[in-house]
């Protein structure tokens, strides 16, 4: 009798696997996705299968043959919005470059607590939680990073804001909003415990979308860029904020 091994959590994380993809744009060499949330980009710990790794190996073979399965760049597994894949090492090594030359322009929309300035940018360097290693802070000696953001919308308790990355560190929106005391609502990790609104209180996963995408094409040479609008959950809410008082 013929025993096979249970997988193990490698196994699961290299496995391809039949999980829908949003996509807004492929060809020969990048591929668009619009995350939903919930989706972990790549594999880890607790987060073995299921994740945007192993759909990109059932989506096609090419993605098989490289790094990653051509991931350049992630999102929070509860954040929506945009990503870029590569379909060719070519292409994987270009988008890295940009990222790095931060020719990459990353938009998003995030609802915080409070009422920032109209505009601004938080110029802080980020690193590991000196104590809660799982969490990211303003540390220093952490690495450069720098988030530039602007109101779109103003409510009672809350405010709508547009953040652009300048640089790409783990967390970073939230961790550099929540450092000038405009935590992300519904922020488990840096946001509030209870606010004075319930609305806000009851949203469940912070309220960050990553809503237009732009680069030059790896191929062609061309300035691309892609939008997507909220989901459901985010737009719900800014509805019950802009229609009802707390």
């Amino acid at each position: 009798m013929l025993v096979s091994p249970e997988p193990t959590e490698a196994m699961l994380a290299e496995q391809a696997e039949d999980i829908p993809l949003r996509v807004l744009h492929e060809d020969d060499t990048l591929l668009i996705i619009d995350k939903p949330v919930g989706l972990v980009v790549h594999p880890g710990s607790g987060n073995w299968s299921g994740t945007l790794l192993n759909a990109l190996l059932h989506h096609g073979v090419r993605f098989r043959e490289l790094p990653r399965a051509g991931i350049v760049h992630r999102l929070d597994k509860d954040t929506s919005g945009l990503l870029v894949v590569a379909k060719t090492l070519e292409a994987q090594t270009d988008l890295v470059r940009q990222l790095q030359a931060r020719t990459v322009k990353r938009h998003y929309q995030a609802l915080v607590h409070g009422h920032p300035g109209e505009s601004g940018e938080v110029n802080a360097p980020i690193g590991r939680h000196p104590v809660q290693r799982t969490r990211m802070a303003v540390v220093p000696g952490g690495r450069e990073a720098l988030t530039r953001y602007r109101v779109i919308e103003r409510f009672a308790r809350a405010t709508l804001v547009e953040c652009e990355l300048a640089t790409g560190r783990t967390h970073q929106i939230r961790v550099h909003m929540a450092h000038i005391g405009h935590p992300l609502v519904g922020d488990a990790t840096y946001g509030k415990a209870r606010s004075a609104d319930p609305r806000l209180d009851a949203f469940s996963r912070q309220a960050l979308h990553a809503w237009q995408l732009g680069l030059i094409h790896p191929r062609t040479g061309e300035p691309c860029r892609w939008e997507t609008p909220l989901p459901a959950d985010f737009e719900g809410l800014l509805a019950l904020l802009r229609s009802t008082t707390p």
